[in-house]
């Protein structure tokens, strides 16, 4: 059985016989069938699964989809009507975090089914999603070693002069030609005082001696995203500088300590936050610590204040936290890490203590 049949199977267990499932979220089609589609629809009822697309995708998804039904549609409502008849549908569930009010209203006026504006089904693909598969996981890696070697080839591309425009593009074609689909989400490569804003955007600012690099950075394989921050000095280091990078690297390691299954992302959070916290510095680390990574760059569980979700074998998560100093500099380290029952396995191989190029 492959692993999309495992999965449309697990969802159709989860459904009652009088109701069907309306995706139509790219990432969760692409979860299910294996073939990314934002123009179509994937129905799921208990006995069947149906992907919907139109003229320009059938072949495509004729040649990729093995699992589920491929129907082409001219009027993709009419075509959903008549499945909801052959199978004798009365409930629809939507993805309501996904799908738009002015769809939802479109669909009120022409399905003719119910349509539940419960969480049900994006819970159920949350819950579906969120422990990944030996292959997620392996993809996950693929992810992460294309990064960390777009990233150590980089670090000799860095030097006074250099701006951080030109750092972002360097790394997106190294990554791009060690095999990553695209990037993950725009690049964070930025220096000097901005490495204080979290999500800084990369403009034509030259990187100078003294200065600290933020290189927040990811690769998309095969869907799957990784996701790894590191900062590094340039010429030298004042003493500040190294004072704040220690305590930021002191709680990052004891937050990667204590990531086990059986733990929430509170606890994994309240670690991380108490450091910087007890050293001073509390009120200038306003993110949470980490979050689930996959298909999508941020999705469950989440390593934050509220994250009471409890941490299971299987979930991928990272572990970042960061001090930032307004209008003079900011730390952030982050490792993606595979929960296990004892611990964690992390897919970063490259170091965290500070270098100075």
């Amino acid at each position: 059985m492959s692993i999309f049949e495992k999965r449309v199977n697990a969802l159709k267990q989860k459904l009652d016989g009088n109701q069907a499932a309306l995706i139509s979220d790219e990432i969760s089609i692409f979860y299910f069938t294996g073939f990314p589609h934002s123009e179509g629809y994937f129905f799921v009822t208990k006995d069947e699964s149906y992907l919907l697309v139109d003229f320009r995708y059938i072949e495509a998804a004729e040649n990729t989809v093995k699992t589920s039904k491929v129907v082409i549609f001219s009027n993709p409502y009419e075509t959903v009507n008549e499945l909801i008849s052959a199978h004798n549908i009365s409930e629809i569930l939507l993805e309501t975090d996904k799908i738009t009010l002015a769809s939802y209203s479109s669909m009120q006026k022409t399905v003719k089914a119910s349509l539940s504006d419960s969480s049900f089904l994006s819970d159920t693909i949350k819950e579906l999603r969120i422990i990944k598969s030996e292959d997620e996981i392996e993809k996950l890696k693929i992810a992460q070693n294309i990064a960390e070697k777009a990233y150590l080839e980089v670090l000799n591309f860095l030097k006074p002069g250099v701006t951080e425009r030109a750092i972002a593009l360097e790394l997106e074609y190294l990554m791009k030609k060690q095999g990553a689909e695209r990037i993950a989400f725009d690049l964070i490569t930025v220096t000097g005082k901005k490495t204080s804003l979290p999500h800084g955007v990369p403009a034509d600012i030259e990187v100078k001696s003294g200065d600290f690099v933020t290189f927040d950075i990811g690769a998309v394989f095969e869907g799957y995203h990784s996701d790894m921050t590191r900062t590094v000095a340039v010429g030298e280091v004042s003493d500040e500088q190294r004072k704040i990078y220690d305590i930021v690297l002191k709680a990052h390691l004891a937050g990667l300590d204590a990531v086990k299954a059986s733990v929430s992302g509170y606890d994994v959070d309240k670690v991380c936050r108490d450091i910087i916290k007890d050293a001073g510095y509390g009120e200038y680390f306003g993110h949470g610590t980490g979050h689930g990574v996959g298909l999508e760059i941020h999705e469950e569980p989440r390593v934050n204040p509220k994250g009471n979700t409890v941490l299971k074998s299987g979930m991928i998560i990272t572990v970042e936290p960061g001090i930032y100093l307004p209008d003079k500099f900011g730390v952030r380290i982050e490792d993606t890490v595979l929960v296990t029952d004892d611990g964690f396995e992390s897919f970063a191989h490259i170091p965290k203590e500070l270098i100075i190029i």
